[in-house]
């Protein structure tokens, strides 16, 4: 059975070669969440204590795909939160957060020797990776953000968010809880030295100058930049469909998204919601809208639902399961139009097809583009992924501009070189951890070798991805047991290139991967149909090939280098001492 090539990287307009966009419901990315704007939020004093922050615990489903992981944290009011909490936009963007000295300020505005343009995931663990190796100053370094608040989670959006009981909230996922790491609350960046600029947004950067231009007329400098501007959400507007501007059509990318289906809810108990989409935002979503007691509707062109990556078989299960807790799914057809009352809310959504679906709520998921525009023309992107191209350092065309998360396209060794962009938190933290280490270690630090990774938690289930899905598919496990425990293996030249597990232990998501990594050799497709799980659990536990491909975890720190070195020598010395006692006896 073949199987189409998932490529999160691929241009959003893959399936139209005509130079027009193509009708919105016809996209479909992988999707992860990273924050853009906000309202109001509880000050940390007032969340208590145990409440569940909806992330689990980093690889098996902590934060984002959840998007790979997922996660809660704490945050304080900034100054201008009852501006940001009525809706507008604050009357100065100029360092919401602390403003901590040691930034050199002249008559144009402010310099900095490392600036993080962007605050979400990325930017998070980019501001911890260069608090634990050090290399800056008090006020060297800072983060540019359009959000009010410091980077956070963004897979808490779409699971822990959307809970009817025990949400998520604000300070409980801001960034780094999704890898189970620091809480990185604004006391935290005061502490460390790190100037949080928030509420402000860039709208020119001149990349031969170092200079970013804010809206309110700041200039600020930098000797080095890293770019984690992410992406947005792609809107019904920009592909004309007529009503798609009324108050009840809800998207998800930031906390203000967020806030605002969680309203949406609350407002329509029992009432009507259509999704848009049968991607991740459109999954994750159906699920937080029936779990909230709303009848769901979801409409997508394709066969089956996450039609880049499910193959169909794997959909059907996913598909059942969704319609047990009673949504509706609508295949191969797609929005054309709505209906609106007086009031200019949608009552009711138009298909192609001529049906009409009422509509209390309508939730869109059709994809997001990276946000490059700041620096078109000044720096190399790639055509085909839309990112901004980088090499295994994550350095851009400019030796002195990093790029990383959802707007980085970069070279993914286990492809021999291919360049993807993925748009998933867990290469947003990995990616935005080696560009601080190859800004600081240059010399000490080599090419990112990342295995692409992707994951999902629903009502009970919970599912992991990694590799390729390219080449043949074999099934294996049980898809029929009210407990599942399935998965897929894409077999692509005699090789394991991709492995899908539903239902695993740590142990056992673990070990798909490691098969992964080492493109473990298959000779029998029927046997490994029959062995299953049981490959790659034997394949994990055999000494690796010398192969180069170590698997990339946390990095290892100048401490974890001179540990090493003392236990060996005290073993050694131990063994010298008692080899010559027992030479004397």
């Amino acid at each position: 059975m073949k199987n189409t090539k998932y490529k999160p990287q691929q241009q959003i307009y893959e399936h139209f070669p005509s130079t027009n966009p193509p009708p919105p419901y016809s996209i479909h990315i992988v999707h992860v969440l990273t924050p853009s704007s906000v309202t109001s939020r509880r000050s940390e004093s007032e969340k208590p204590s145990g409440e569940d922050n909806g992330v689990g615990p980093a690889g098996s489903g902590g934060g984002g795909i959840g998007r790979q992981g997922n996660a809660t944290r704490r945050h304080v009011l900034l100054p201008h939160a009852e501006e940001v909490r009525s809706g507008q936009r604050p009357s100065s963007t100029t360092s919401h957060g602390p403003h901590l000295g040691g930034s050199r300020r002249g008559r144009m505005g402010r310099a900095f020797v490392y600036v993080i343009l962007g605050g979400g995931v990325a930017a998070g663990y980019a501001a911890l990776e260069f608090a634990r190796r050090g290399g800056y100053s008090r006020g060297e370094l800072c983060i540019i953000s359009e959000e009010a608040v410091a980077p956070y989670e963004r897979p808490a959006l779409s699971k822990g968010y959307l809970l009817p009981e025990g949400a998520a909230r604000l300070p409980g996922f801001h960034t780094c809880v999704g890898a189970n790491d620091e809480l990185l609350t604004t006391k935290w960046y005061k502490e460390q030295g790190i100037e949080l600029v928030l509420g402000t947004k860039v709208i020119s950067a001149d990349v031969r100058r170092k200079t970013l231009l804010t809206a309110t007329g700041e200039t600020i400098s930098y000797k080095t930049l890293i770019i984690a501007t992410g992406a947005r959400a792609l809107k019904l507007q920009e592909f004309g469909i007529q009503g798609s501007d009324a108050s009840n059509i809800c998207y998800l990318r930031n906390i203000d998204d967020a806030d605002k289906l969680v309203n949406a809810m609350k407002s329509c108990p029992g009432g009507n919601a259509v999704v848009i989409g049968g991607g991740y935002i459109g999954m994750e979503c159906a699920a937080a809208l029936v779990t909230n007691k709303i009848r769901v509707t979801m409409v997508f062109p394709e066969k089956h639902c996450m039609g880049r990556l499910f193959t169909e078989k794997i959909a059907e299960y996913y598909e059942k399961c969704y319609t047990s807790r009673g949504v509706t799914f609508v295949k191969g057809t797609v929005l054309t139009s709505f209906e609106r009352d007086t009031t200019g809310k949608v009552t009711a959504v138009i298909l192609k097809d001529g049906r009409h679906l009422p509509a209390d709520m309508v939730v869109v998921g059709i994809g997001i583009r990276a946000n490059t525009s700041l620096f078109e023309g000044q720096l190399v992107t790639s055509m085909e992924n839309g990112g901004i191209k980088v090499n295994g350092q994550l350095q851009t065309s400019d030796s002195s501009v990093y790029a990383v998360g959802d707007v980085a396209a970069f070279p993914i060794k286990l492809f021999d070189g291919d360049i993807r962009r993925l748009e998933h938190v867990d290469s947003a933290r990995r990616t935005a951890r080696h560009a601080v280490a190859s800004i600081l270690k240059p010399s000490k630090t080599r090419d990112i070798d990342y295995l692409p990774f992707f994951y999902s938690r629903v009502f009970t289930l919970s599912w992991q991805f990694y590799g390729d899905n390219v080449g043949e598919v074999v099934h294996f496990g049980d898809f029929t047991s009210s407990s599942p425990r399935f998965g897929a293996y894409w077999v692509n030249k005699g090789r394991i290139a991709g492995a899908f597990l539903e239902g695993g232990s740590r142990d056992e998501y673990e070990a798909i991967s490691v098969a992964v990594r080492r493109k473990a050799k298959v000779t029998n497709m029927a046997e490994l149909e029959k062995q299953g799980l049981a490959f790659a659990i034997q394949e994990s536990q055999t000494e690796a090939p010398d192969s180069g491909l170590a698997v990339v975890g946390k990095p290892t720190y100048a401490w974890h280098a001179t540990a090493g070195v003392v236990a060996a020598v005290s073993i050694a010395a131990i063994g010298y001492w008692y080899g010559r006692k027992r030479r004397r006896l």
